[in-house]
């Protein structure tokens, strides 16, 4: 969508104050031997006190308040009651709500607990490139260079990131134009941001793999080579200079 009245705003920045304060309460919340049901749970209760509705439930009833990814699960992960936590597991969690005809969608990427396993350099490139992209985004700026930056930078850190996935125009809807931000850089993608424009910008950084595979219980998304990849995620408002983040209320970047 585009921001047009200052009635707009104020209904986006509720929304996205709704999804940032359930994600970050989640992420306090989980502990090891928890089940992902257990937090999804806790997540939904946040939901629903705040008057928000589940993006996933409410647009494709997916089973589940938030979708949550451990380990070598891309995204879309189902938070069931046998996904069980464990000690230094890398868990990805994704709220995206509804609220008021506003839509808005946060996510990030973290280590549980003690970082037994080294996970933490891939969850820190994953927020530092996901800064740098927010802050090249102006109006006029091609989406193409963004998904550029990202992969230019994933590769510098040693990286690699995930070319079937991507970040999304948001507001009116969950998923609007444009819906191709993607993590790489694509030639004959002309697209530019517009100024007042709602985007959700979305990092995927990978160890090993280059797309996302969708498994065997039709929602979670996997590494077509295995290894591990780190999401985070914001819905920013495009300006003429620095975008306002609308979701900054996570501190995902701690």
């Amino acid at each position: 969508m585009s921001i047009t009245t200052e009635a707009e705003l104020d209904g986006m920045k509720r929304v996205s104050e709704a999804v940032a304060v359930t994600l970050k309460e989640m992420r306090n919340y989980a502990r090891p031997g928890m089940t992902a049901k257990e937090i999804d749970e806790y997540g939904g209760e946040i939901l629903n006190a705040l008057g928000a509705k589940s993006a996933p439930k409410l647009t494709y009833g997916f089973p589940g308040w938030t979708c949550i990814s451990v380990n070598n699960e891309i995204a879309h992960g189902i938070p069931s009651g046998k996904k069980i936590l464990q000690e230094g597991d890398l868990v990805n969690i994704d709220v995206s709500a509804e609220l008021n005809g506003y839509w808005s969608d946060n996510g990030g990427s973290f280590v549980l607990g003690e970082d037994i396993h080294q996970h933490q350099a891939l969850v820190s490139a994953s927020k530092a490139i996901l800064y740098k992209a927010i802050q090249y985004i102006k109006g006029g700026t091609r989406v193409a260079d963004v998904g550029k930056l990202i992969e230019t930078e994933a590769r510098k850190s040693g990286y690699t990131v995930i070319r079937n996935l991507a970040g999304h125009g948001v507001g009116r809807s969950l998923h609007e134009s444009p819906d191709d931000i993607l993590n790489c850089y694509v030639r004959f993608n002309r697209t530019r941001f517009k100024k007042n424009s709602v985007v959700a910008i979305e990092t995927f950084i990978s160890t090993i793999s280059s797309f996302a595979n969708q498994s065997n219980d039709g929602w979670t998304l996997v590494g077509n080579k295995g290894g591990f990849v780190a999401q985070h995620e914001h819905t920013i408002v495009v300006t003429d200079h620095e975008p306002v983040i609308l979701t900054a209320a996570n501190e995902i970047w701690n």
